[in-house]
């Protein structure tokens, strides 16, 4: 079902587009044959490496069929807005418009400059964004304390060693005080992606680097995966916390699992033994994978909560489903009762819908302020 879902635009592509051209029958079949195979991607991928999160072909191949990809779903939106207004036209008293061949090869031409666009903007290694977050309880001593975000990597073989090298001489160079990885590093198996995971061994920050795991972290060997992460010394925060101080003064750092954890036969999402323990009246900064709990969150007394997941929702447009998926929350900060929540767009994202079109990703850099912020319902 899940590919004959992605087979739909295809078809629609095929009867709306392609066979209306005045081209010979030979010629349109071997188009739609083509394009027939590239909206099998997710097929292909699964008969690969047994999953339809871990492509396991050449980097160029994965980049042509995401384009290829790509562009069947954006022509197949553009056609339905152009049959709609056909539609209406012919509805109208003394309509009967037809949409011009010239417009046909016009659409085709902008879906693929758009996908490729698309498909550039999603694997470069991310700018920096600069975000500051007004903390009403936070310590003189952590006042201008940094820290960096990076989420939804997806290592893999379309974000290899070599895109991850990159991020970590850029996430190095920035020099916060803390670095913070909220889930999804990786898609694919230890063994497949052990030299990709590699060089997250040199991220370097003073108060160190703490992680959590994401949802396709379960997808792929959760406990070895764990275990791999705490040998790269990167800190793993699964329901649990840690104390970060200056002098006499501290400042919480909380993780938990993924909301998706149960239904792996993992520890499941739990946010009072991340906060169990933790010291009376310090602020406290969680992360959580997913941004549709931070009510919950809220209510406990988080001051900061950090999340990725929807990778800013990807498309212009699309965002709006993600967010409806996501408790409201897609992009950038939200005020949620006496806390912020902020949804980074995600360093990478998953390779297997690998476009960008108005939601960029980030390299997050988030400033600590201390002050009065505005409450939110």
């Amino acid at each position: 079902m899940f590919h004959l879902i992605f087979g739909l635009p295809c078809l629609y592509v095929v009867a709306r587009v392609l066979w209306p051209l005045p081209l010979p029958f030979a010629l349109k079949a071997c188009i739609a044959v083509l394009l027939l195979v590239a909206s099998q991607y997710h097929l292909w991928s699964r008969l690969s490496s047994g999953s339809v999160f871990s492509p396991e072909f050449p980097r160029a191949l994965i980049l042509l069929f995401n384009w290829a990809f790509g562009a069947i779903v954006l022509l197949a939106a553009m056609q339905v807005a152009l049959d709609v207004v056909a539609l209406a036209g012919r509805l109208a008293p003394g309509g009967g418009w037809a949409i011009p061949v010239g417009w046909r090869y016009a659409e085709a031409a902008l879906a693929m400059l758009l996908s490729a666009v698309a498909v550039q903007q999603a694997v470069r290694v991310p700018p920096l964004k600069d975000v500051a977050v007004t903390i009403e309880n936070l310590p003189p001593a952590f006042d201008g304390y940094t820290l960096l975000q990076l989420t939804d990597l997806h290592l893999s073989r379309l974000f290899p060693s070599d895109w991850a090298r990159e991020v970590v001489a850029r996430s190095n160079a920035l020099g916060t005080d803390l670095i913070v990885i909220t889930g999804d590093l990786i898609d694919g198996s230890l063994a497949a992606r052990r030299a990709d995971v590699e060089p997250l061994r040199d991220l370097r920050a003073s108060d160190g680097v703490w992680l959590i795991p994401g949802n396709h972290e379960y997808f792929f060997e959760y406990a070895a995966w764990m275990r791999h992460y705490a040998e790269l010394d990167l800190g793993v925060l699964a329901n649990r916390h840690t104390v970060l101080r200056r002098g006499d003064e501290a400042l919480v750092l909380a993780g938990v699992t993924d909301l998706s954890a149960a239904h792996s036969g993992q520890p499941a999402h739990d946010l009072d033994a991340a906060l169990a323990g933790a010291p009376v009246g310090a602020p406290i900064v969680l992360l959580d994978h997913q941004p549709r709990d931070a009510a919950r969150a809220a209510a406990k007394g988080v001051a900061l909560q950090l999340s990725g997941h929807t990778h800013g929702g990807m498309i212009a447009g699309l965002d709006r489903l993600v967010a409806r998926a996501n408790g409201g929350y897609v992009s950038g900060a939200y005020a949620v009762g006496g806390m912020t929540l902020y949804v980074n767009n995600g360093t990478a994202l998953w390779p297997g819908f690998a476009l960008r079109l108005g939601p960029w990703s980030e390299l997050t850099r988030i400033t600590l302020r201390a002050g009065v912020r505005p409450r939110a319902n």
